[in-house]
């Protein structure tokens, strides 16, 4: 029963707990954000390569989207309770709009993510560049796993087909969120049901457009790996958020009319 009433499985109305001071919970999307990264981007630079005869250890496409989504179960299991969890602009902005999160802390909220997501990167490339004399410039030169379309994407995929894939991915992704996460709740954990989602989904679009879903993680590789992926930052700000609204959008409009979400305040830790 207690498990139970953890996640909102029971008749009963959820308890809202008190939301921490806007500054903790700007620490955790920061620390949330520095970990989504600092995992992702290094399992898909340092060990994502195919196994073959002279390299047993690689960890391939598989071992990237289990990375992620392994990483998000245990930020958000950590830092959730704090601040929701959110460790992506897309979904803030997403939650916003569903009436999930207070639209005067988006802009910090924003602002932690980018900062935690740079810094994640930036201790990567202090790593690499403390390594082989070659390794940091073979990680840029690769694109520090930067998002990208045309030529920058891995199955050359155009601008469009991007586009699409981001927007599609994302509002699927914010709505995953918005259910399992609502008075009602999940009969999983919500970490573990947001963290297997982004699995699913990094394995559709890694070929596609690298995966992004997030324009702070994004920002945070292509910001080192030169202008070229810079150029093409804008598209994984625009699409992913986009998505994110429709889904926030829809998730409002559905709350209208059921009671669903009803007792469920803003900045209610979500994760």
């Amino acid at each position: 029963m207690v498990e139970r009433e953890r996640w909102g499985m029971t008749d009963a109305p959820p308890v809202t707990p008190v939301p921490a001071a806007l500054p903790s919970r700007l620490v955790a999307e920061a620390a949330g954000t520095f970990l989504l990264v600092f995992a992702l981007v290094g399992a898909a630079t340092s060990t994502a390569v195919f196994p073959d005869e002279h390299n047993t250890l690689g960890i391939g496409l598989l071992g990237v989207a289990l990375t992620l989504g392994l990483v998000v179960m245990i930020g958000a299991s950590a830092f959730g309770p704090v601040s929701g969890g959110h460790f992506n602009p897309a979904v803030t902005i997403g939650l916003a709009v569903a009436g999930r999160h207070r639209w005067a802390d988006v802009g910090p909220y924003v602002v932690a993510q980018f900062v935690g997501g740079t810094a994640g990167a930036a201790v990567l490339v202090l790593f690499a560049g403390l390594g082989p004399a070659t390794a940091l410039q073979s990680t840029l030169d690769g694109g520090f796993a930067s998002n990208g379309f045309d030529a920058q994407s891995p199955g050359g995929s155009t601008l469009l087909g991007v586009a699409l894939a981001e927007t599609i991915a994302t509002a699927v992704f914010v709505t995953v969120i918005l259910r399992v996460t609502g008075a009602r709740g999940s009969a999983v954990p919500a970490p573990v049901v947001i963290g297997a989602t982004l699995t699913i989904l990094l394995l559709t679009l890694i070929p596609i457009s690298n995966a992004s879903l997030n324009p702070a993680r994004s920002f945070a590789t292509a910001v080192f790996a030169g202008p070229d992926w810079l150029a093409q930052w804008w598209v994984f700000l625009v699409f992913p958020v986009l998505g994110a609204v429709v889904a926030g959008a829809v998730g409002r409009i559905g709350r209208t009319s059921r009671a669903d979400d009803a007792t469920v305040e803003p900045d209610a830790p979500r994760a």
